[in-house]
């Protein structure tokens, strides 16, 4: 095998297309502890029963408690009522000014509303800020009733997409996330759907940085208080129940980084803004994530026998990014494992080798290095002329 050594991978890459999610679950010991004069406090203190901050482009957790406690979720379920609904869109199957017919059920659910009467027309559009602005649990089940049928169907829905996302620790039972021993999610979870929420529709994740909605002359507040205190915070959603205690999903871009922070099971509403506050600053000051190398570039070019041409280029699929603690960027490096003969015919796509970047000599993750071009084979001249040499080689 060759080895292919890149010091301080690239800073100047500036063109973002599809990211690679990079699952590179750490804490604050290990690999980051050694990274050379950084030092990185242990995370916050906040009253919570369970918490977790994510780095949403690389989905790297930067602290965590007890993330995998399976807790009610209140109204955070609509984050996933709202998933569903946007693969729904995504897919042609409904359409945002599609009317929605508002059913008895759905009117006379308990909790917070939009105020949608029995009857009545309202588009996918409207029960969507409804829900996503004003909390809305009679949009939550106008939307479920609409997408699959009924409620009960629909709930198997999320619970197929949650599967999808990994959200191995949670079950759903309803869509607006009233209170049911078998309807759970955990800190892990809520932050998949999160990211999942914000990297593929970002068309709809834009209303949640909505802070009212106005309905049947009835104007409601965004209850995410984050949305005022924090300008870099764009999303995404409260709950609260009596057994989930208050709940926030909060989402931030600062700079180009997105982090993620839930929160569950805080005392008060003060408490849940405080506590993501807390993390999401703690999260921006201590680490930071960047592009470090850019899909479809060229890594290196390698030496390829019986081609049509003398060498070819090798790269990555899609975009990688690291999160790393804050100052230790220059303490990366990287590695590229290929083969010593490389011959033709290679095919565009075709795995040729591996990627391992370090930090501090600590491995942080791997990625496979494809061919970005095929290379066939040469003519009878070039193949028999290579054959020739790899004798003497």
């Amino acid at each position: 095998m060759h080895i292919v050594k890149n010091k301080n991978a690239i800073e100047t890459l500036l063109v973002k297309r599809q990211i690679l999610v990079i699952y590179v679950f750490f804490m604050l010991c290990g690999t980051f502890a050694n990274a050379q004069n950084v030092l990185i406090p242990k995370p916050p203190i906040i009253g919570a029963k369970s918490y977790l901050i994510m780095d949403g482009t690389t989905g790297v957790e930067l602290a965590a408690l007890k993330p995998d406690e399976q807790l009610a979720p209140a109204s955070l379920t609509k984050l996933m009522t709202a998933y569903a609904i946007f693969r729904a869109l995504d897919s042609k199957q409904i359409s945002l000014d599609e009317l929605v017919t508002i059913s008895e059920k759905a009117w006379r659910t308990e909790g917070s509303r939009m105020f949608v009467e029995v009857g009545t027309r309202v588009t996918i559009q409207d029960l969507l800020l409804g829900m996503i602005v004003q909390s809305g649990n009679d949009a939550s089940v106008a939307l479920a009733e609409h997408a699959a049928g009924t409620e009960a169907i629909f709930s198997q829905m999320m619970n197929q997409y949650a599967a999808q996302l990994g959200m191995s620790s949670s079950n759903f039972t309803n869509a607006a996330g009233l209170p049911d021993n078998n309807h759970y999610t955990t800190a892990r979870d809520m932050a998949k759907l999160a990211r999942a929420i914000i990297n593929e529709f970002p068309e709809y994740y834009k209303w949640y940085s909505v802070k009212d909605f106005e309905y049947n002359n009835i104007k409601q507040q965004n209850r995410n208080k984050l949305l005022w205190q924090d300008p870099s915070v764009d999303g995404m959603k409260t709950g609260y129940t009596a057994s989930a205690g208050y709940c926030l999903v909060s989402a931030a871009n600062r700079n180009g980084m997105r982090l993620i922070s839930v929160v569950l099971g805080t005392s008060s509403a003060r408490a849940r803004v405080s506590g993501s506050a807390a993390l999401l600053n703690y999260g921006f000051r201590f680490f930071e994530t960047r592009l470090l190398y850019q899909a479809a570039e060229a890594i290196t070019s390698s030496r390829t026998w019986k081609g049509r041409n003398e060498s070819t280029a090798l790269g990555l699929a899609e975009d990688l990014y690291i999160t790393v603690p804050r100052g230790s960027f220059d303490e990366v490096d990287s590695s590229l494992s290929i083969p010593s003969r490389l011959i033709a015919p290679i095919q565009q796509d075709q795995v040729i080798g591996e990627l391992v970047v370090n930090l501090n000599g600590s491995e942080l993750l791997k990625k496979p290095v494809l061919a970005l071009t095929s290379n066939p084979n040469g003519s009878l001249w070039q193949r028999t002329r290579d054959h020739v040499r790899l004798w003497f080689d």
